[in-house]
């Protein structure tokens, strides 16, 4: 533990007591019994109390918790023949996780109950924005770890996801995302060394099995993360394509083995839920509406003001500049680029997970150049430039949450 580490901390800790303070003002009206939260909440506790699993007929068809018919509980699900398409029970299990051990002080139409009710979302919340930090640190030093979670902590779409009251998930699915492409790039890089394969890999594997669940248990189309997890890990190891395969393939085994557990291992359910997954959601046709393309770039930033600025700025330059232009950087604007793409291609709810992973992935690009910029002759200048910018949004940020509480 050091300077890096407090810093680090410190702006997390900010990051908390602003998703709290949004937490605080979405439930002042309290938690609807009919939310889609609420219904997700009361599904998952089912399960977990041994009774219907979540996400399924007989889940979707009872109307013990609120009387409102099963049509109206969906909410924003689509259901195809009673399952859930695009989420498994992991994701009602997590929502419900805290009910398991709330104390009785707490009460759950409380604002602090309220709180305790989203500490899933918040834990996570901070949890990627560790993860963030960390690698960015890893690849680029210290500046472009700060770079990396000033951008993220002080991100409107990174609070509003954490807040929990009205999220539908998707920081879940986008830490997942996150864990399963830069531990791919790890372990791929760790083949290097003539150990044993999968035996000296085995903690890396695991984390890359519990990053896909992550993803896949909370939005079934992100398996497509398992395809890029191989093609990243050939693109850094090709000489070791056997030992690629294997660990690739026993990381997978792992997801699968846990995406089972979230269903209590019931073979039958289990294999049904597989077979009504929309694993694939892309409409070629929203690729080609000029509004699609509009809309998009007014909700990245929307979600975070700063990239206005420092996104093109960290193109153009990583565009004109060769130094820039490594697999450090690379790696994470072909990650960002992907999930635009499938964003633009699912303008529907998995759109909104993807939307989010493209922002974690430019906050990560973003910071690369920048500290490469840093180390030139102009460092005063980005470094001043850079710093006004970053203070900027934080104010601003803090100002919209102060202007909410008073709204």
């Amino acid at each position: 533990m050091g300077a890096p580490q407090f810093i680090a901390a410190a702006l997390l800790f900010v990051y908390l007591l602003e998703c709290a303070w949004l937490v605080r003002i979405e439930t002042r009206q309290g938690l609807l019994p009919d939310s889609n939260h609420a219904l997700c909440i009361y599904q998952g506790l089912e399960q977990w109390k041994g009774g219907t699993l979540a996400g399924t007929p007989a889940s979707l068809r009872s109307e013990a918790a609120t009387g409102v018919p099963s049509t109206g509980r969906a909410g924003h699900l689509r259901v195809r023949d009673g399952y859930n398409q695009d989420r498994s029970p992991l994701y009602y299990l997590i929502a419900a996780a805290p009910l398991l051990v709330q104390p009785a002080a707490l009460p759950v139409d409380s604002q602090i109950g309220q709180l305790w009710i989203a500490t899933p979302y918040l834990f996570v919340g901070v949890m990627l924005g560790g993860s963030l930090w960390y690698v960015a640190r890893r690849l680029y030093g210290n500046a472009g770890g700060y770079i990396a979670l000033a951008l993220y902590c002080f991100s409107p779409a990174m609070i509003v996801s954490a807040a929990g009251a009205q999220s539908l998930g998707e920081i879940g699915a986008v830490w997942g995302a996150f864990g399963t492409v830069f531990t791919s790039i790890a372990v791929a890089h760790t083949l290097y060394a003539p150990r044993e394969v999968v035996l000296w890999n085995w903690r890396r594997i695991l984390l890359l099995g519990l990053s896909l669940i992550l993803a896949v248990g909370n939005q079934f189309s992100l398996v497509v993360l398992a395809l890029v997890a191989l093609l990243l890990m050939l693109w850094v190891a090709p000489i070791r394509k056997r030992a690629v395969l294997a660990i690739w393939a026993t990381g997978c085994a792992t997801a699968t083995a846990l995406l089972f557990a979230a269903y209590f291992f019931r073979p039958a359910i289990f294999g049904q839920g597989m077979a009504h997954a929309r694993w694939i959601d892309f409409d070629p046709h929203a690729l080609t509406t000029s509004w699609s393309y509009g809309h998009l770039v007014q909700q990245v930033f929307r979600g975070s003001p700063p990239l206005m600025i420092a996104l093109p700025a960290a193109l153009i330059s990583y565009l004109a500049w060769k130094r820039a232009r490594y697999f450090g950087n690379t790696a994470p604007l072909i990650m960002a680029v992907l999930f635009l793409i499938l964003a633009l291609a699912a303008p529907t709810f998995p759109g909104q997970g993807c939307q989010l992973s493209a922002l974690v992935f430019l906050f990560v690009f973003v910071a690369g150049v920048f500290a490469d910029l840093l180390e030139t002759r102009q460092g005063v200048i980005v470094t001043a430039s850079l710093s006004g910018l970053l203070v900027a949004s934080a104010i601003w940020n803090l100002l919209q949450l102060a202007r909410l509480a008073h709204s």
